[in-house]
């Protein structure tokens, strides 16, 4: 019992701490701060309530500031993760399978609460949720709890279920009907179950434009392209956007002429499908994380010789960049741990995007695409206080993104050294 009301007054004390830290404004000081896509050496950021209120090397802070200083540091706004699932965990622990049949909602919520801390503690301050893998609408209830501050975690875009042809998605290979990772829907009834989802809180949609229809089978494409129109259509006009997992080309075509916002994957992408993207403005996320997880999953070591999944992915990737396509990062966190996201940052600067245009990407980039531009992704006045530290100079080293020292969520210190 002792203990029991230690850690509650612990709780309670690093409450009260925070909220009198929110109540009078707080000055970073790192050493060098990024900004409009470089890096500002000697840059300071004064933050008072939510949001920044002043940025740059002279700043002149009101007498009752808290200054935090952040010597070795570099100061980013708060990172983007563009496709997570919260409610999944690395399949090398548990197969994708097993997870949506086997595991209780219980489980998968106490766990995707924990995830939505890791990813925080990490400087992801803002991530979409592609999905609940068969968690129902759970997703709407985590968004809750951390929005009225129940438990910690990133501000959080859902898609809810996740829409999917009849018969095209799993868990395949049983002998009766199970729990499907996502809405079926065909037809006239796509409407209906995109309506249904917005009805249930989701902020995307989200539609598998492609999946395999067969164990073993290679993906191919699932809705036509006048079912996607509608689909997106009726997504547009209720004010929501839409994510389309394609991994052929010609889901990826058939997404894109529907109107998509998002294409999530691209595997299979050729120069002509990237071409017709770019022409459209659509956003590519190419989650090359979750391609690496993967091939390791299966055995490979990360050295040469790659795998042949590896070998096109990369070619995909290269065809994405030399078309110009609107780049996202969303690594499909779940597939691998959560708080792990900047592996997405790591590969794609391996892969030939320069560092500095990551991190533009993973910030201004990606608030752009999620329509929060004039909110989150930027250090500027007026901007929400979504603020990350880390060790080092991840332009040099993208690496230091994986040495957090400090995070502010809306003004709120989470995080610190």
């Amino acid at each position: 019992m002792m203990r029991f009301r230690m850690t509650f007054w612990a709780v309670v004390l690093a409450t009260t701490q925070a909220q009198a830290q929110a109540a009078h404004p707080i000055l970073l000081v790192p050493d060098r701060v990024f900004a409009d896509g470089a890096e500002r050496p000697g840059w300071k950021v004064l933050v008072e309530g939510d949001h920044i209120v002043a940025a740059g090397p002279n700043v002149a802070a009101p007498a009752d500031t808290e200054t935090i200083a952040l010597p070795g540091t570099t100061l980013l706004p708060g990172l983007i993760d563009m496709h997570v699932h919260l409610f999944l965990h690395p399949y090398n622990e548990t197969s994708w399978n097993d997870q949506v049949v086997k595991e209780p909602l219980s489980l998968r919520t106490a766990r995707a609460v924990a995830h939505a801390r890791a990813t925080l503690m990490a400087g992801f301050t803002t991530v979409r949720d592609l999905g609940t893998e068969g968690a129902g609408d759970a997703d709407a209830g985590l968004k809750a709890a951390i929005q009225q501050g129940i438990v910690p975690g990133p501000r959080l875009l859902i898609a809810d279920r996740a829409l999917v042809a009849t018969g095209a998605y799993g868990p395949k290979g049983y002998a009766f009907d199970v729990p499907q990772g996502a809405e079926e829907a065909s037809g006239p009834d796509l409407v209906e179950a995109v309506r249904r989802q917005i009805a249930h809180g989701a902020d995307w949609v989200k539609l598998y434009a492609d999946y395999r229809w067969g164990p073993g089978e290679p993906s191919r494409a699932t809705f036509s392209l006048t079912e996607m129109q509608a689909a997106v259509e009726a997504a547009h006009d209720a004010g929501r956007k839409v994510a389309a997992h394609a991994s052929t080309a010609e889901g990826m075509r058939r997404a894109i002429l529907a109107g998509v916002d998002t294409v999530e994957h691209g595997n299979e992408g050729t120069a002509e499908v990237f071409a017709l993207m770019k022409a459209h403005g659509v956003g590519y996320c190419p989650t090359l994380a979750a391609s690496d997880a993967i091939a390791r999953y299966a055995g490979w070591n990360g050295a040469a010789p790659e795998p042949e999944a590896i070998l096109a992915k990369r070619r995909s990737f290269a065809a994405a960049l030399k078309a110009g396509v609107t780049l996202c990062v969303g690594g499909d966190t779940g597939v691998f741990a959560h708080g792990g996201n900047a592996r997405e940052l790591e590969l794609m600067a391996a892969w030939g995007v320069s560092p500095a245009e990551v991190l533009r990407i993973a910030t201004t980039g990606n608030a752009r695409l999620l329509g929060m531009q004039d909110r989150i992704g930027s250090i500027a006045p007026g901007f929400a206080a979504d603020l990350v530290a880390v060790e080092g100079d991840p332009v040099s080293d993208m690496t230091a993104l994986r040495h957090v020292r400090l995070v502010m969520q809306g003004g709120m210190v989470v995080r610190q050294p």
